[in-house]
């Protein structure tokens, strides 16, 4: 459970169970199963002392007809909050996280969990952060029409295919496009703004399909997208190899991903490449906002420093805890940000993009109240994150925004592990 103190959070020694007897696949399963960038999790000291407005679940009765279903073949879903008054022709679309399955025994697990079946999802859930309808905890987006698209494919969205004989349905691209078309029924074809928003896989996911969003609507419609900690880096692990890279070539040759990968990456490198942001987020047309942690915990603890590259355990406390890093594990680490910071070069050129990074231990800081805006919610500068969203989203302010590196950033809410 989540306990306050020095700005930091703890998850609890439920988490660390991923570390015992799997391999890399297996820590990224159990990520996936758990819901490390769960919000509905991680919001929980928010939810004991406020009362968030709970959202229904709503399911897409016509996609079976389009093939568009979860890993168990069941149906996809999404939660609906109605905007209302000058919100009511302005759209936000979050594309829920929650891991990938690059195997059949992972996948066939998935299938009996919230991340790859509705049957298991919960009926109703709060709505906080990016999502809150109150205007004191979310300023510019308070009153619109807000959706929270359920993740059941494990591919962030891009999926398209099956194995009959584990009976399993990798159909993320037709979950996208039945969701769409559902919303597009139901108002947001007349959307005069919108916003496609997600966080960590569902980050990804808002990188990969933001091109697409942004042709679903007229031209005099305003889109734009927000990925939040799904910046996802191609990096060497502690033990020299890329061990994310062998992991999402497995999750686009399972699901069949590579067809839905955007061709101006696909026509120029090999698709395992294009699942990564880094070769696709200079050639998006559409504006978009990156806000990630520049020691992306989640990143830290699958990708930089897995068990399975750790061999001799030496990362052990330091992936559970920054203030446990030696020395030369923080140089490894700032190493790391510089790699983000070089990537984001090319992108932030262009004046229509936006940049939120900051020097904190953390993954998923929209969906998050206390991260998206509180009193003492995360800075750059005298802003915080929803306030340079919203300034970057009207055009009020240009917004490039880049933390000075750990450990000067006194504003972080890091995550600790137990």
């Amino acid at each position: 459970m989540l306990q306050r103190g020095s700005r930091s959070n703890s998850f609890g020694a439920m988490r660390m169970l991923c570390w015992w007897g799997f391999g890399f696949v297996g820590l990224m399963f159990v990520k996936l199963v758990q819901g490390f960038e769960d919000s509905n999790v991680t919001n929980m000291l928010y939810y004991n002392n406020n009362r968030p407005l709970m959202v229904g679940l709503t399911l897409i009765y016509g996609a079976a007809a389009k093939g568009a279903v979860c890993l168990d073949g069941s149906l996809p879903g999404y939660h609906f909050h109605r905007g209302y008054g000058a919100g009511s022709n302005s759209w936000l679309i979050q594309l829920e996280g929650g891991g990938w399955c690059g195997n059949i025994r992972n996948c066939i697990y998935s299938k009996k969990t919230r991340h790859g079946s509705s049957a298991f999802m919960e009926k109703q859930i709060p709505f906080v952060g990016i999502l809150s309808n109150k205007a004191e905890e979310n300023p510019d987006f308070y009153n619109w029409n807000r959706i929270k698209i359920r993740y059941c494919d494990g591919a962030s969205f891009t999926g398209d295919s099956q194995n009959e004989r584990a009976g399993l349905y990798f159909r993320g691209q037709r979950i996208w496009l039945a969701a769409m078309e559902d919303l597009m029924s139901k108002g947001m074809r007349y959307a005069k703004q919108a916003l496609l928003s997600g966080c960590s896989a569902g980050g990804l996911a808002t990188i990969l399909h933001c091109d697409e969003f942004r042709e679903m609507f007229p031209r005099t419609t305003r889109v734009k997208c927000l990925s939040d900690a799904g910046l996802f880096l191609d990096a060497v692990d502690v033990s020299g190899h890329r061990s994310l890279r062998n992991f999402f070539g497995s999750v686009v040759a399972l699901q069949g991903a590579q067809r839905n990968l955007p061709r101006t990456c696909t026509s120029r490198l090999n698709p395992i490449l294009c699942f990564f942001p880094q070769h696709s987020i200079a050639s998006v047309k559409a504006p978009l906002f990156l806000l990630n942690a520049a020691y992306d915990t989640w990143q830290i603890q699958a990708s930089l420093a897995p068990p399975s590259a750790d061999y001799h355990w030496n990362w052990y406390d330091c992936r559970k805890n920054y203030a446990r890093c030696s020395g030369p594990q923080m140089q490894y680490l700032q190493g790391f940000r510089n790699q983000m910071l070089r990537v984001v070069r090319r992108f932030s050129r262009s004046r229509k993009n936006g940049l939120f990074i900051n020097s904190c231990f953390a993954h998923c800081q929209s969906e998050r109240q206390d991260t998206w805006f509180a009193r003492d919610s995360p800075h750059i500068g005298n802003r915080g994150i929803a306030q340079s969203v919203g300034n970057w989203y009207f055009d009020r302010v240009q917004v490039q925004a880049i933390g000075c590196p750990y450990p000067c950033d006194k504003t972080c809410h890091n995550l600790v592990f137990n």
